[in-house]
């Protein structure tokens, strides 16, 4: 019974360290959380391995009761800031005052990683207009480029669940915002594409992930660390290929 109700709490940790993981924590961050939950159960002996793509936990009782699980993470990372801090808050409150497996597990579901709607179509089309202008774009530009960010926001919603992985994403919403953006360019003459196309992709640009990347690696989770700078690399491929790709096709059609 013991031994079940081990591997049931490490089933927990494996889930909030996933959440924690996908919402943008660092690796060692979610080492230390689970950690130190782990201590707050009562273990005697304890050893939480994390990179950006598998969790290992092994937990060890004072009765030599001793179980082990481990967890493959498939998905890419995003940010969620409001899912990390309520993850947080569980597990500051369970270090200070462990509760059942019931009630954690129950607490655990309740953080979903999810981001307001209206937050993010409305950050996403003030980012992309703003960024267009900074650029020099003109006002028209900054319209132009703040209606295509509405299409990266309508992909992020409906397509995110057949295109898991953010190269496939990137690639292929790239593509397509580049030959709007061409399109705009060629019946508006006061729109530059250039601009327009610079102020959406940098809604798409995996800046935060290169930048934990390298956190990670100063702090001396190497592994991960590159296999985040890696990820984010390709990423940013994606984005290239994308566009050129657009390009190529649009010059095509021209002609």
């Amino acid at each position: 019974m013991e031994t079940e109700r081990l591997f049931e709490f490490i089933n927990i940790l494996l889930d909030i360290g996933e959440k924690l993981l996908l919402s943008g924590g660092e690796v060692s961050r979610v080492e230390n959380t689970l950690s130190k939950m782990a201590e707050a159960y009562g273990t005697d002996k304890r050893s939480v391995f994390v990179i950006t793509s598998n969790i290992v936990i092994s937990l060890s009782m004072p009765g030599g009761i001793y179980a082990t699980d481990t967890r493959r993470i498939l998905k890419s990372a995003s940010t969620d800031f409001l899912c990390l801090e309520k993850l947080n808050a569980i597990s500051r409150e369970y270090c200070k005052n462990p509760i059942s497996n019931e009630e954690l597990r129950k607490r655990a579901d309740e953080c979903e990683i999810k981001v307001t709607p209206f937050a993010m179509w409305a950050g996403s089309v003030l980012a992309a207009g703003a960024f267009s202008v900074f650029f020099e774009g003109s006002i028209a530009d900054g319209i132009v480029a703040a209606v295509l960010a509405l299409v990266i926001c309508f992909f992020k919603t409906k397509a995110y669940r057949i295109l898991k992985y953010n190269l496939q994403f990137n690639f292929l919403v790239s593509f397509i915002v580049g030959m709007l953006a061409l399109a705009a360019a060629n019946f508006i003459p006061s729109v530059s594409a250039d601009k327009v196309i610079i102020g959406d992709i940098m809604l798409l640009i995996p800046g935060l992930a290169m930048t934990n990347s390298v956190r990670d690696i100063l702090a001396g989770d190497t592994i991960s660390g590159v296999m985040r700078f890696v990820e984010s690399l390709m990423w940013a491929l994606g984005l290239a290929i994308g566009i050129m790709l657009s390009i190529f096709v649009w010059g095509c059609i021209v002609k």
